[in-house]
């Protein structure tokens, strides 16, 4: 096995020794994982650069990751079942998402209701991402390093920069997570671009305005892990820094934690951890940055470990859209999610396609169909995915003329009119985990109960061959998807709605990466080509999306619920979209604050015949949704009080009553 060493952190019962159903009390284990994996072994090549690591007397090459489990003191209690979570940038969610909990991230979960656990769940959290200062909350990975001493040409890094405020300093990293450092302060190679927007034209900002410093309260310092730029970085442009790095680590090591951390917790772990018992299906979990993460995996045919066995049974790539990420490539920095770079490239769908702008065919599953390790996977998306550019690639061919049939071992489904992450009242309008402001409070939409659905379908497929429901997302055949300028023209009907510049809107080209793209090692910055089509759910007229898997907000709705909004004008270019944000645009209460307004929306008087009236389609709808088994049994109550909810807010907005 390639987990060779467990070295115990923490272990304290679970919640304070509470009882979970069948399942009884749980505990939680907090250790630090020692692999040995063999950089020879086939199931290891597609990892960039870990031929360049050290390698211990046994010739394999060893790393660190953080690890976490929560599971049934009495294993005998269990469901025998494995759900491991690729932390988020270092946090821990999986709990907290499933059971409702409404914590923020820390060290230990919250109890919630108890979904998970009332199930019989073993849950366990893998640290996978080297950049990632590790505290008590956050997990990470002390990765290998390569030694690139013997290459001629080792390549460059590339930064993106993307102010919401004006700031002299930034360090060189997304977000606050470790930075590639300069190798020479004054690299004569480096270059800091800027443009106006996502897909605007380069510009070289002269050397002479910038160095690699940082303001402090003595003055402007040299640092080899931040850029200063005097003027400033102007807030709402891109900029770009591309430059040497003296650092190297194997990035795809985080690709290997996850797949083995199952394997040695689904066939080997009575050496070192025995309390588990017998795990007899896994599943992985991966939400947003780490949903790209498990599409990654699955496209470099990850899943089957060194001795041959497949690893996971199902997977749930949550609010991934069609792309992957910066999770194997020389220099990569797995937080990067917008630059242009080789988690943007095709494949984008799980069937072989052809790549009309490049060359060959590809398909998100082809690697593993071949060796016969495909997991059932069920994909989930957010409207904020399709209005990024990518999430509808995942289901129609590259040019958006005609839809793709669903894999037999896949589903795909598209929560209608919700943003990146669940919504809730009372509803928000702060920055955003970007550090963005949205000009619109944000949307209210609560999508968590289809999340859950998907999961105990996606459960039953792999443990008693039970077919889910069938996918559902817009269609180029019904023409439910179209483009977006289709949908900024409705809501351009709308006052006092300002809509994104459709000169600007977020969408995913061909690009080329030098001639050392095969191996990992890119050119920057990238060069951009043809564009794939992107497409969004067609709408309603009142804006409200009319394909994918639609909550009673939607069949029965009292706002307009979009997957998008606009940069609010004071962290610059208003006309532009921010990131994973979308608004709810609540209807007039009654026919005359309409007639006021201006709005061609009915009001929620003229709709619905009062509150009692309003909570019997409510029902109905939620029981539908059940039925057809996007919702479950035990959840429908929750659909319909979060819809009727709503319909209080929409209503009180007549007394001048805040939401």
């Amino acid at each position: 096995m390639t987990i060779v060493d467990m070295k115990q952190v923490n272990r304290f019962p679970y919640a304070g020794g509470r009882e979970f159903g069948d399942a009884g009390a749980y505990e939680q284990i907090d250790a630090v994982l020692t692999f040995a994996v063999d950089p020879l072994a086939e199931v290891n090549s597609s990892i960039v650069d870990l031929e360049f690591a050290p390698r211990d007397g046994d010739g394999r090459v060893r790393f660190a990751a953080d690890f976490s489990i929560v599971t049934p003191v009495d294993p005998d209690r269990a469901a025998n079942r494995l759900l491991v979570e690729l932390p988020n940038r270092g946090r821990r969610r999986v709990v907290d998402t499933f059971n409702r909990s409404a914590k923020e991230a820390s060290a230990s979960a919250g109890q919630g209701d108890g979904f998970l656990f009332e199930q019989g769940w073993t849950v366990a959290s893998i640290g996978w991402q080297w950049d990632v200062y590790v505290d008590d909350v956050l997990m990470g990975l002390e990765p290998p390093i390569a030694d690139l001493s013997g290459e001629a040409d080792a390549g460059q890094n590339v930064v993106e920069i993307r102010p919401n405020k004006r700031e002299s300093t930034w360090l060189l990293a997304d977000r606050i997570h470790k930075p590639l450092r300069v190798s020479d302060l004054d690299e004569a190679g480096a270059v800091l671009y800027v443009k106006d927007y996502e897909d605007g034209v380069d510009e070289v900002v002269p050397r002479s305005e910038w160095s690699f410093a940082r303001e402090t309260a003595s003055g402007v310092e040299p640092s080899d892990e931040h850029i200063y730029l005097g003027a400033g970085f102007e807030p709402g442009k891109y900029y770009q820094i591309v430059y040497s790095t003296k650092d190297s680590p194997v990035v795809g090591a985080g690709l290997l934690a996850l797949r083995d951390v199952a394997s040695w917790l689904k066939f080997d772990s009575a050496e070192l951890l025995p309390e588990v018992g017998r795990l007899d299906h896994a599943f992985g979990f991966g939400t947003s940055q780490t949903g790209r993460m498990l599409r990654q995996f699955l496209h470099l045919g990850l899943n089957v470990d060194e001795q041959g066995r497949k690893v996971y049974d199902g997977l749930l790539p949550h609010v991934a859209g069609a792309r992957m990420g910066a999770f194997n490539h020389r220099y990569a920095q797995p937080s990067n999610q917008s630059y242009p770079s080789f988690g943007h490239l095709f494949p984008f769908a799980d069937e072989e396609l052809d790549d009309p702008f490049g060359e060959g065919s590809d398909g998100l599953l082809k690697r593993l169909k071949a060796s016969g390790n495909v997991p059932k996977v069920i994909y989930t998306n957010s409207s904020a995915e399709y209005w990024r550019g990518d999430a509808s690639l995942a289901h129609t061919d590259p040019e958006g003329r005609r839809d793709l049939e669903s894999d037999a071992d896949t589903r795909s489904y598209h929560f209608a009119g919700t943003q990146h992450g669940a919504g809730s009242l009372p509803q928000g309008r702060g920055s955003s985990t970007e550090g963005g402001l949205g000009r619109y409070a944000y949307n209210v939409v609560d999508y968590s109960p289809l999340l859950r659905a998907a999961l105990v379908n996606l459960e039953r497929w792999v443990t008693d061959g039970v077919e889910p429901p069938a996918s559902a997302h817009a269609q180029v055949g019904s023409e439910t998807a179209v483009a977006q300028g289709a949908v900024l023209d409705v809501f351009d009907r709308l006052p006092g709605q300002v809509t994104p510049d459709r000169s600007k809107l977020w969408v995913i080209k061909s690009m080329e990466l030098g001639a050392r793209a095969d191996e990992g090692v890119g050119v920057y910055p990238s060069v951009e080509g043809a564009t794939y089509q992107c497409l969004v759910s067609a709408v309603d007229g009142d804006g409200n999306e009319v394909a994918g898997v639609r909550l009673p907000d939607l069949t029965r709705p009292v706002a307009t619920h979009s997957g998008w909004n606009v940069r609010d004008p004071e962290t610059g270019s208003p006309e532009q979209q921010i990131l994973m944000l979308g608004f709810s645009n609540w209807f007039a209460a009654t026919r005359a604050a309409r007639d006021e307004a201006g709005d061609p929306r009915l009001s929620v008087e003229e709709r619905y015949g009062g509150r009692d009236e309003y909570l019997e389609l409510v029902r109905r709808d939620a029981e539908a949704l059940v039925r057809n088994g996007y919702v479950l049994p035990e959840d429908l109550e929750l659909v319909v009080q979060n819809a009727v909810d709503r319909y209080d807010v929409a209503v009180s907005r007549a007394l001048g009553v805040s939401s």
